[in-house]
């Protein structure tokens, strides 16, 4: 009996071990591959808006496209400096 009770545990340690080596290796690669997936998606530059377009209609279609989620705070307001000049 205590042979059985000594092969079950050290089953059980393997086994335990086994999976957290596998979940670590695992999160590892995930966190990897998430910067990965970063740097292949660089981001579009602006494109400069036509001449005839007025400081305030630009500035009214960057508001509009903050509005909509397509661009973040910190976009937002380096297109505004930018527009501004």
């Amino acid at each position: 009996m205590p042979g059985l009770l000594r092969g079950m545990a050290r089953t059980a340690v393997v086994a335990g071990t086994a999976t957290a080596v596998s979940n670590r290796v695992s999160r590892r690669q995930s966190q990897r591959w998430a910067g990965e997936e970063k740097a292949d998606y660089a981001e579009p530059a602006a494109a400069p808006a036509p001449r005839g377009e007025s400081r305030i209609d630009q500035l009214k279609a960057l508001a509009e496209l903050k509005s909509q989620g397509v661009l973040n705070d910190a976009e937002f307001e380096a297109e505004k400096a930018r527009i501004l000049g």
